[in-house]
């Protein structure tokens, strides 16, 4: 059953209007998400062919800024870089880009070593499979200070870059939970209700589909999601179905969209971290967002997250 065909059963049962909600005036982002292949670049222009095969053209601002591993200029991205850009005035300029990014998110299976590089075999949940990470020698610092606990069974949460099929871990993007993945601390005995805003860390995840716009959520029902991982979380968040809109408020950024649940997020729901970009979060994650939604939010994809408030759309 498809989102639109869910929302409409949904809004004929609870005597909503079968029109999807939109953000208030004021939250409506203004960021375009662009996704594509570098066809050309110059340090004034770029040109990607983006999902539907459809070549776009983007001026590059003069403040735009790059990453692919690490800060770059924007014109060394190489042609034929899988690129997500950030972009203003309706998709026409471009301010910020990320070439090949990628993020790796699961419970940690087994770890090897390959001369100085780890390579770690991650379980990234029912919906996702398990996926291989390398961790060059010279990243090993930096993900250890955030996560000390490079053993089976803990969870790993890295932002990198996938090249020639192999994903490379550069950066943590959260402090790992001292906890085991099955450990999950329980919620708080109450919450507001559907109707109620709730706080915590939003992130974004590349498990969606190149260009897609969407939400996985942890609080879903198992019959409905077909996932017995699902229902969990360290936040009191309310159960909701896939194809419901959720409100995703960014409080850094005061932007604010009315987004569909798509997908699952049972692995996001076994983080009970912060997010410490704006201020401090509540504990936990509550909601895992794909590249172009979390951009047009206002997200930097380097920093991970952003501190958000959620509810029923």
């Amino acid at each position: 059953m498809g989102v639109e065909r869910r929302y409409a059963l949904a809004s004929a049962a609870l005597g909503r209007s079968a029109v999807p909600p939109q953000a208030e005036e004021e939250e409506r982002p203004e960021l375009t998400g662009v996704t594509g292949e570098i066809l050309d670049i110059s340090p004034h222009l770029i040109i990607v062919e983006n999902p539907e095969g459809v070549e776009e053209r983007l001026v590059i601002a003069p403040w735009a800024t790059a990453w692919r591993g690490q800060q770059v200029g924007p014109s060394g991205l190489p042609i034929g870089s899988r690129v997500t850009i950030r972009a203003r005035q309706s998709g026409r300029v471009a301010e910020r880009l990320w070439g090949d990014i990628t993020r790796v998110t699961g419970v940690i299976l087994s770890l090897g070593r390959e001369r100085r590089d780890l390579t770690i075999e991650l379980d990234c949940g029912p919906h996702r499979g398990t996926r291989s990470v390398v961790i060059p020698y010279g990243a090993s610092g930096r993900i250890r200070v955030r996560h000390p606990q490079l053993q089976p069974g803990y969870l790993f949460d890295a932002i990198g870059t996938r090249l020639d099929g192999v994903t490379f871990a550069q950066l943590p993007a959260t402090s790992q939970p001292a906890y085991r993945a099955r450990s999950v601390p329980p919620p708080p005995p109450a919450y507001g209700g559907v109707q109620s805003r709730i706080s915590g860390a939003a992130v974004w995840s590349d498990a969606f589909d190149d260009g897609e716009t969407g939400a996985a959520y942890p609080m879903l029902e198992r019959a409905d999601s077909g996932c017995d991982d699902a229902g969990v979380s360290c936040t009191g968040l309310p159960y909701l179905a896939i194809g419901s809109m959720l409100y995703v408020g960014n409080v850094c950024e005061g932007r604010a969209g009315v987004i569909p649940i798509v997908a699952c997020g049972c692995v996001a729901g076994r983080f009970c971290d912060r997010c410490v970009e704006c201020g401090t979060s509540p504990r936990g994650r509550i909601v895992e967002l794909s590249p172009v939604s979390y951009v047009q939010l206002g997200g930097d994809l380097v920093k991970g997250c952003f501190n958000a408030r959620v509810g029923l759309g």
